[in-house]
């Protein structure tokens, strides 16, 4: 036993690189856990970072100067998220508090609904299975009433969080498109001069990142925007709020799809019943999702990291229940780190030797 836990280590611990960099990783890892809510501006800033080091990277084609394509850049960010905080945040907030007001109505106008089942379906759908589901219903309306209640009771100290956020967001994005090599430069210096293990995983991080961040962004952007026209040329209650939620799904692959799906549904079937109205809506959903998943998904993410779906929803699970909605966000990118580690570590380790 312990003579093939020593050769495993000999094998794949006798670089110091490799142990030195197991070091940080287990850091960073720590870091991230213990302090993750601390620094969520800081991360926010950096994934916003890299979704501008596109439009630097397209001006700088134009042979101008550091300074100017940092200044175009920056301001192109700003409107951007002024634009978010004062439209499109406003517009989702007034259709969930809507929602919310509405949701007694929903549960009533549901229960009606359940209980024309047994008459409709008589052999399929007994009157015990659907009392069943309305004391559920009611059981589930009654906690979401709940939430609500203490939410709002503890709004201030979210508004307290989003002025925070509106301050620090871009003025970390500025410092972090403006100083950007400098901070790259200090950070190596920290590191061995000779680290060809940790600089094969950092290109393949670098490479894949950039490419799915920024892809991500345009997916949101496009997916988002195409299903909020959609939404608003059929007359579906909610449109900005279900739009938001249908681009925020494509964060997280799979798991968001099913997710914001059945509140498609449900509001679609509550405000159209089972007609013209609510197929033409679903089969419209369908085409949008179909769209994303066929023609954007390979368009924006050729060179991205591939992933199988069991990894991607292994680490939606576990990051998720580390850090919560954080760690759901950076599943993937977290994600792709250990799969970058795991691919270059054998290779160098057999190099070495």
């Amino acid at each position: 036993m312990f003579d093939v836990v020593r050769g495993w280590i000999d094998t794949h611990l006798s670089d110091e690189e490799a142990v030195l960099f197991i070091a940080i990783v287990v850091g960073f890892f720590v870091v991230i856990i213990t302090m993750g809510s601390i620094l969520a501006p800081l991360l926010t800033g950096i994934v916003l970072a890299y979704v501008m080091q596109g439009i630097i990277k397209v001006l700088s084609r134009f042979q101008m100067p550091p300074w100017l394509t940092v200044t175009i850049t920056f301001m192109v960010f700003l409107g951007g998220f002024i634009g978010f905080l004062f439209f499109v945040v406003p517009l989702v907030w007034r259709q969930l508090q809507s929602l919310f007001n509405e949701l007694p109505n929903m549960v009533i106008r549901t229960q009606e609904l359940l209980h024309k089942l047994p008459q409709n379906y008589p052999d399929l759908i007994s009157e015990q299975q659907v009392n069943s589901w309305v004391a559920l219903l009611n059981s589930e309306a009654s906690g979401i009433t709940q939430w609500i209640v203490s939410f709002s009771l503890s709004q201030l100290p979210v508004l307290v969080a989003v002025l925070v956020y509106m301050l620090l967001v871009p003025i970390l994005v500025l410092f972090l498109l403006k100083d950007k090599d400098q901070i790259i430069t200090w950070c190596l210096s920290f590191l061995p001069k000779e680290r060809p293990l940790m600089n094969q995983v950092g290109i393949e991080m670098n490479q894949q990142m950039a490419n799915y961040i920024r892809g991500k962004f345009i997916e949101f952007l496009i997916v988002g925007i195409s299903s909020y026209l959609f939404f608003v040329l059929f007359g579906l209650n909610y449109a900005a709020l279900l739009a938001f939620l249908v681009g925020l799904s494509v964060i997280v692959p799979y798991v968001g799809l099913i997710a914001v799906t059945i509140p498609v549904l449900i509001i679609a079937y509550l405000q159209f019943g089972w007609g013209g109205e609510f197929i033409y809506v679903m089969v419209g959903y369908g085409i949008i999702q179909s769209i994303d998943g066929m023609v954007l998904v390979p368009l924006l993410f050729s060179e991205a990291v591939n992933l199988h779906p069991i990894a991607i929803i292994t680490a939606v699970l576990v990051f998720g229940s580390w850090w919560g909605l954080w760690g759901v966000f950076f599943a993937i990118p977290l994600a792709t780190l250990v799969k970058a580690i795991m691919t270059a570590w054998p290779s160098t380790i057999r190099q070495d030797n």
